[in-house]
């Protein structure tokens, strides 16, 4: 098991090196340091604490200035454990490359708190009929339906009911890691996360899904530039593009059409 601590930036699409659209979430990875080992015998189990992002010294108490006095480090703002990763030493630094592309993480916090809300967006039930008579003030559309039978004369636990939604822990599994850079401290992962924008998420390892063999190839920029320009440079020569020529090779065709032309 292995994970990370990130904060969620937004959404935004890349284009595969065929044309194809992924929507991404962005999630910057800053340096985690490792602020405490767990094990079997002092602590009856494995976890790796993770600590992230400096704390100013008087917003810190006396017992996290100890700890991070060991760890001969700043004190941090968010700490996290993560259950089962091991084979890390105090005070170590992880960062966003402790993952690569084609990995499978499931990633976890707080959702968006949506406030009171009533059946039909809490537990998507359907809208009740709004003609023949209803939508009135004796048959609203949104009201909540029936509660059970008759003769029971009490409410069965469970019951879909009007309350509070959101702003309860959610885990979104077997995601994607489209693309790490850990020289820019950021993560893309495709599909949506929970949580709002620069919330806080605990990234890991996926305990179901099975990585992808081959990872996703994003277009390269560079390579539509130079490409862009060499096929000008091939229409003077009247060389045909074929689809998914590379660069080099139409690099090649031209570079023998200039030393004809020279001759």
């Amino acid at each position: 098991m292995k994970g990370i601590l990130g904060r969620k930036i937004g959404m935004t699409q890349i284009y595969t090196e065929i044309g194809a659209s992924i929507p991404v979430t962005v999630i910057e990875v800053k340096p985690n340091v490792v602020s405490k080992v767990l094990t079997v015998e002092k602590n009856g189990y494995v976890a790796t604490q993770l600590a992230v992002e400096d704390l100013k010294n008087n917003r810190a108490n006396k017992p996290l200035k100890g700890q991070f006095a060991q760890v001969k480090t700043t004190p941090k703002r968010f700490i996290k454990e993560i259950r089962g990763m091991e084979g890390y030493e105090l005070g170590v630094t992880i960062s966003a490359d402790i993952f690569s592309a084609g990995e499978l993480v499931d990633i976890s916090w707080i959702s968006k708190g949506k406030g009171f809300a009533g059946t039909i967006k809490r537990w998507n039930q359907h809208i009740g009929p709004k003609s023949h008579g209803g939508g009135g003030g004796s048959k609203p559309v949104r009201q909540t339906g029936s509660l059970g039978d008759i003769s029971g004369n009490r409410v069965v636990k469970g019951m879909t009911m009007p309350g509070h939604l959101g702003a309860e822990k959610v885990t979104i599994q077997n995601l994607e890691i489209i693309k790490v850079d850990a020289q820019n401290n950021y993560i893309l992962v495709k599909g949506s996360i929970p949580g709002a924008k620069k919330g806080l998420v605990v990234i890991k390892q996926a305990v179901k899904g099975l990585p992808n063999p081959t990872a996703t190839k994003l277009v390269d920029i560079q390579e539509v530039v130079k490409m862009n320009e060499l096929v000008e440079k091939a229409k003077k020569y009247n060389i045909e593009v074929l689809a998914g020529m590379h660069s080099s090779e139409l690099e090649k065709l031209i570079r023998a059409k200039e030393e004809e032309s020279a001759k």
